[in-house]
């Protein structure tokens, strides 16, 4: 299937999930619809409450797996959430799966203030120099596996220019929300050579199921888990600073890497706190 029939039935889908109308979209027989990783019955959760989309539509898509994705905002009542969602069309065009997340910031143990959800360039551009799809997808678990346990060993490479935003807040290169959380302060790859998020301790059940080879594209699950256990640690530069995790739960994380030449460019994340271990409904990790 080719990208724009998969943009047509995404758009099909939201248009019926603005219109509170699951009926209206394209189902397959048997289809698998997960929210906030719980498997749900078509039309349920954010169908039954969500009053419209917000302006932030990105797009893309996987034409060899007929995989469709996609970042934005919903509006439920005083409720903005930054949302990924994830379609697996089949060749009749109809939906065999929705994955979606919703980042009610009023629900989860962690909240970035002021979250702001904005167009950004790179994320629409066609990749410059195209990655070959395995070696994309080698570098976003790269990613992942240095975030793991990180004590400052690069397992990916890194644009020079790289930043990362997470529920709608730029947690790189960004002086004032470094004013909160100083390590923003630095770029992608500064903050993993220091060694930063040392309390990481696991990123579990990585996916990757939809990689856009014209944009350069990976759209990643996983979960981080934390024990809490970690008082205190060092970092590269020999300082010694307290961990902000001191409890055990897991992030749920939606990821989106922009690999250009061989690097990781830009990085988009929405994620939700879950209980500590939750397993995934899609591969029960």
């Amino acid at each position: 299937m080719d990208r724009d029939n998969l943009y047509a039935v995404l758009d099909d889908y939201l248009a019926a999930l603005s219109a509170r109308n699951a009926a209206a979209a394209p189902w397959a027989s048997g289809t698998k619809t997960s929210e906030n990783n719980v498997m749900l019955e078509p039309g349920d959760g954010l169908w039954g409450t969500i009053d419209r989309l917000g302006d932030y539509r990105l797009r893309f898509a996987d034409t060899r797996t007929g995989e469709v994705g996609y970042f934005g905002i919903t509006h439920e009542g005083r409720e903005e959430s930054g949302f990924t969602l994830r379609l697996k069309v089949n060749a009749a065009g109809e939906i065999e799966e929705a994955e979606s997340v919703v980042v009610r910031q009023s629900d989860y143990g962690i909240k970035f203030e002021n979250p702001r959800y904005w167009d950004k360039p790179i994320l629409n551009a066609d990749a410059a120099v195209p990655t070959p799809r395995d070696a994309m997808i080698a570098l976003s678990d790269g990613y992942f596996s240095t975030l793991q346990q990180n004590d400052g060993t690069i397992r990916t490479k890194f644009h020079p220019d790289c930043n990362r935003v997470e529920n709608g807040v730029q947690t790189t290169r960004n002086p004032d929300f470094a004013k909160i959380v100083p390590v923003a302060g630095l770029g992608c790859e500064e903050q993993f050579r220091m060694g930063n998020y040392r309390y990481d301790d696991r990123l579990r059940a990585r996916r990757y199921p939809l990689v856009d080879e014209e944009r350069g594209l990976v759209l990643a699950y996983a979960f981080i888990d934390h024990c809490g256990r970690l008082a205190e640690y060092q970092l590269t530069d020999g300082r010694t600073v307290q961990s902000p995790v001191r409890y055990p739960h897991s992030f749920y994380i939606a990821e989106l890497f922009k690999i250009d030449d061989g690097m990781i460019c830009q990085i988009e994340a929405n994620f939700i706190t879950v209980p500590y271990h939750m397993k995934s409904p899609w591969n029960n990790q």
